[in-house]
């Protein structure tokens, strides 16, 4: 009796065993849902490595939820142009974009933040600010006015200055001087006489080749090669103050954010720290090579003068402390973004610096 007792209540056991896995597989079904997103890009395919970003969270994202949450990637212009991702992700036309918040500083400096600042933080110093320094904080609760979820999605890392067509040797060389840049920079020149352009990068080349602008900044070697600045205009300049670590980013639809499964959700950010990790990665491995590349076929490679540099530095401080007088959003991040900055400064001073002054140099004594 004990005997058959027991396998009868191991049968009913079982049998609820069963019946609960067949319960619990639709709600399984249920929570892993098959999505198919769209991702504007502001970048043109030409571009592998930035543009590339978006593919590397297709990517992974694919890979993390076995294909059951795929993004696609669309070019600058597929779906809207490259400088209106913002705008398209936030009125809910596409799911998610990558792109440079800088480029969306007519609609409020405080974008800049979440890009680069000239004069700013270096790419390691700008993740640390933004994963590890509050950054992320301050900038969800901007992003919050604009419908938009911002992950770093990206970082090239400090960028060359550009492309010019005459040689810039003083201040009084820059007045007038058409210069395709982007975001806070741009307002930053203006204030030397410059006259900045916000041009996307798929329509810099045609712009400069045709003499509309004087000059044009992009990104670095790898790519300025690929767009072939190069052959319409001579002087390559160094570096690129306004962006020492330009930090691009995934823009998510608040709404499809909410309605994200949790573990998509994981995915979806897990896959957005390593594209910034790919991005820069890429850059430092690709920028030496073309460099030479550019230098061998006559790129003539000028260092911006100290005179010019202390001029945009006292410009850029000025730029800073005027607009958080005037804009209570980007006096809020600027603040802590500050106070950030100089700590992180020290700390590079000290032992980065001297580590990289020293050994960048060693090599060429031997």
């Amino acid at each position: 009796m004990k005997r058959r007792s027991f396998l009868t209540r191991g049968l009913t056991t079982a049998g609820v065993g069963v019946a609960a896995s067949t319960l619990a597989a639709p709600a399984i079904a249920q929570s892993t849902p098959e999505l198919r997103w769209r991702l504007a890009s502001s970048f043109p395919k030409s571009l592998d490595t930035i543009y590339g970003g978006a593919d590397v969270i297709a990517r992974r994202v694919a890979a993390i939820t076995d294909n059951k949450f795929q993004i696609r990637p669309f070019a600058a212009g597929e779906i809207v142009p490259g400088l209106q991702v913002l705008d398209a992700v936030k009125d809910g036309t596409v799911e998610c974009g990558h792109s440079a918040s800088y480029y969306y500083v007519g609609k409020d400096p405080t974008f800049t933040f979440d890009a680069t600042v000239p004069f700013g933080l270096n790419a390691r110093q700008q993740n640390a600010w933004i994963m590890q320094g509050g950054g992320m904080e301050l900038l969800r609760d901007f992003f919050k006015d604009y419908n938009i979820v911002n992950f770093p999605a990206g970082n090239t890392g400090v960028q060359m200055g550009g492309w010019f067509r005459k040689e810039i040797k003083t201040v009084d060389d820059l007045k007038g001087l058409k210069f395709r840049i982007g975001g806070f920079a741009g307002q930053v020149l203006q204030k030397l006489g410059v006259v900045p352009q916000q041009i996307a990068g798929g329509d810099i080349y045609p712009s400069l080749e045709k003499g509309t602008i004087d000059a044009a900044e992009w990104i670095g070697p790898y790519d300025d090669e690929k767009l072939g600045f190069n052959k319409v205009a001579k002087y390559y300049y160094y570096p690129g103050w306004w962006e020492g670590g330009l930090n691009v980013s995934l823009y998510v639809n608040q709404q499809q954010w909410d309605q994200l499964p949790k573990p998509y959700q994981a995915a979806l950010e897990a896959a957005c720290y390593e594209a910034t990790l790919v991005m820069n990665a890429k850059y430092d491995a690709d920028n030496p090579a073309a460099l030479k590349r550019l230098v061998a076929g006559g790129a003539q490679l000028r260092p911006f003068s100290r005179e010019i540099m202390e001029a945009s530095y006292k410009a850029a401080t000025e730029l800073y402390d005027e607009t958080a007088k005037a804009n209570p959003k980007f006096a809020k991040i600027y603040e802590p973004w500050k106070k950030f900055r100089d700590e992180e400064y020290l700390w590079f001073r000290v032992a980065e610096s001297s580590f990289d002054n020293f050994a960048f140099t060693a090599g060429q004594r031997r």
